[in-house]
């Protein structure tokens, strides 16, 4: 059985990171310790996704977890409908065109028929 090199590819590694650092004029910073800390917070990007809860009114009651489900679901069902109905009128505004151009086709045909009897 062969035995994995991974130290001359670690050396290697070293050698490249080394010769990018020397490239970029970076050789008189030293790199952190790993026990250094980081001195300012980065943000994450579940920080930037969540929005502030809105306070809850004190005259409003606590929803039980089966009403929040059931508003969740009339939200979601609302929401879904609006998005059918907008893909709809993008489709039929992509068919009208052919539509009217087939019956323009067709009522051309008929009068033609009509005219010649």
């Amino acid at each position: 059985m062969e035995k994995p090199t991974s130290l001359p590819q670690s050396a290697h590694l070293l050698d490249d990171l080394e010769s990018i650092r020397q490239l970029l004029g970076d050789e008189s910073l030293e790199p952190p310790l790993l026990t250094d800390t980081v001195e300012e917070q980065i943000p994450l990007l579940l920080d930037e996704a969540e929005p502030e809860p809105a306070p809850v009114a004190a005259s409003e009651p606590a929803l039980d977890p089966q009403a929040k489900r059931q508003e969740t679901l009339l939200h979601l069902d609302a929401e879904l409908r609006a998005a059918a109905q907008l893909i709809m009128q993008d489709v039929i505004n992509d068919f009208t065109p052919h539509i009217e151009n087939e019956i323009k086709r067709r009522l051309d045909a008929r009068l033609e028929r009509l005219l010649n009897q």
